[in-house]
């Protein structure tokens, strides 16, 4: 009896609901810090060090080191990808760099040449 695996399904955000869209016209170099949600459409060379969520659309391109909350992730990224809570790699999502992050979940269909570490989230002391 042959079990079938489940299929993955990651849930798209709809862009309206956040803060922050850098347009697909967006070709933006530097670095990028923020703590509430943010979207890239378009192209960002750089730095990105967030304590937000980072979504990634389908037709950004993204070369820089990546650290944030949760990164979801459509298109391209050319670098290294650190997150405290989850990374999602949707179909389309083309990564080259290595990732870290306690839950990393893959669609088919999508590129990724690099390290995986599945490294459990950092300790936060307890409050007095």
């Amino acid at each position: 009896m042959e079990h079938a695996l489940p299929e993955v399904h990651i849930k798209s955000v709809e862009e309206t609901t956040l803060d922050t869209v850098l347009a697909d016209d967006i070709d933006f170099t530097g670095v990028l810090q923020f703590s509430k949600p943010l979207m890239i459409k378009g192209k960002f060379t750089g730095e990105i060090k967030a304590t937000g969520d980072l979504y990634i659309g389908d037709l950004a391109e993204v070369n820089a080191k990546i650290e944030a909350n949760a990164v979801s992730l459509k298109g391209k990224v050319k670098g290294n990808i650190v997150a405290l809570d989850r990374v999602e790699l949707f179909a389309t999502a083309r990564v080259d760099g290595d990732i870290a992050a306690p839950d990393i979940v893959m669609e088919s269909g999508c590129r990724f040449n690099g390290i995986c570490s599945m490294v459990p989230p950092p300790e936060v002391p307890p409050h007095d």
